[in-house]
């Protein structure tokens, strides 16, 4: 483990946030992917140097864990442009998607590719060897249902190859990655942590510590309503639901295709509008500033009613609860909505985060936590034992 680096990503299902060895390198990529028959052409190599990576991700996988091996990928950026390009659908399992395995040899591939780290990983001809200790998560329900193990199995063991094609500054270098640890973590109890912890896990929030807390994470394609007390998650009260941002987000991008004929590449398009400080919720029609605020207030007041919905039966399974969080990129997107249809109903007492990073970067800064506590414990076991062999 002496040569493994740190990595704790976060695969959301807007975004991938990855937070890579002592906090020297993040990652937001947005979780969309298109797969490629042919190489992409190029328009001139020096023009294609001066662009950052992040922003040109072609590449092909090859690994023992995906149903579709040694295929060419756009991701991200690079592939919103695309017309084949493809986002996670409503109701399918983040952990038996083969586009939340790409997104995340994606993100390990480019921070191993960094020149930042030639010292810490070995490179012969073009070829990266890296190694990770990785702290990822899942919704709770599918923890629930024991999909982390599989999830976990599939990714130690083996090698899985990203081998960089069009893509600015890389092109032409192969990434081997394997794991040294995974620890796949329930998104719910992540939170916890992250609520009550920091970097090195002392209590920053010793008010929160001995409290009842409901965590309620609104992702994209799911909510996980974790149930906190005695310092701990208890499984059998928390609750995961197929029920998030995403199609609420695909059926504002159609209304508004279909009333203006404006094209929005992606999900991540339709959040930057609806969540902008100035300008909120208008697009450019023609050259004219345009709201679209009947469509966004339409859509989105439905999803928050079934959103307070399941807080209210939550909150009534568990009625000596003192407070209830909203995390995630969706409850960034439902604030307005949910904390309006609290006032004029029941009047929980619950709270989000004013500071929007922190709220979208909660899950990777958890896992970071957790992983990289383990990796430091971990050390020092090593470094007893080797102590031992010496005097011997």
């Amino acid at each position: 483990m002496a040569d493994s680096r740190i990595a704790a990503i976060d695969v959301g299902n807007d975004s991938l946030k990855g937070v890579f060895g002592k906090l020297d390198y993040e990652l937001n990529i947005p979780n969309v992917i298109a797969q490629d028959i042919e190489d992409r052409p190029i328009i001139g190599i020096e023009e294609l140097d001066k662009q950052d990576p992040v922003d040109g991700i072609h590449i092909r996988v090859h690994s023992p864990a995906l149903m579709d091996n040694n295929t060419i990928y756009r991701v991200g950026n690079l592939a919103t442009k695309s017309g084949n390009s493809t986002e996670l659908d409503p109701g399918s399992n983040k952990s038996e998607e083969d586009q939340t395995l790409v997104m995340l040899f994606a993100a390990l591939a480019l921070d191993a590719a960094r020149d930042e780290n030639k010292k810490q990983f070995k490179k012969t001809n073009n070829v990266i060897e890296a190694n990770y200790t990785l702290g990822t998560g899942l919704p709770l329900r599918e923890v629930k249902e024991g999909k982390d193990v599989g999830y976990r199995s599939q990714l130690l063991g083996s090698v899985h190859q990203v081998e960089f094609l069009v893509t600015p500054k890389y092109q032409g270098i192969k990434v081997n990655i394997k794991f040294d640890e995974v620890k796949v973590y329930p998104e719910g109890f992540a939170a916890f942590i992250n609520l009550v912890m920091d970097n090195d896990l002392n209590v920053i929030n010793k008010e929160l510590i001995d409290k009842r807390i409901l965590i309620q994470d609104i992702g994209g394609l799911s909510t996980d309503v974790a149930v906190i007390k005695n310092r701990k998650v208890d499984d059998d009260k928390a609750q995961g639901f197929n029920l998030g941002v995403s199609e609420s987000l695909d059926m504002i991008r159609e209304e508004i295709f279909s009333r203006y004929g404006v094209e929005l590449d992606s999900r991540s398009d339709v959040v930057e509008i609806i969540t902008k400080k100035n300008d909120r919720n208008h697009i450019m029609v023609k050259g004219s500033r345009t709201s679209v605020h009947d469509i966004v207030d339409r859509i989105l007041l439905e999803l928050a009613k079934k959103q307070y919905r399941h807080l209210r039966n939550v909150w009534q399974r568990n009625s000596q609860s003192e407070i209830c969080y909203f995390i995630g990129g969706g409850s960034i997107v439902l604030k307005d909505y949910l904390k309006t249809l609290n006032n004029n109903l029941d009047g929980y007492n619950i709270d989000f985060f004013e500071d929007e990073k922190e709220s979208v970067w909660m899950m990777a800064n958890a896992y970071y936590k957790l992983i990289s506590d383990f990796y430091n414990k971990n050390q020092k076991v090593q470094q007893k034992e080797e102590e031992k062999l010496v005097k011997k």
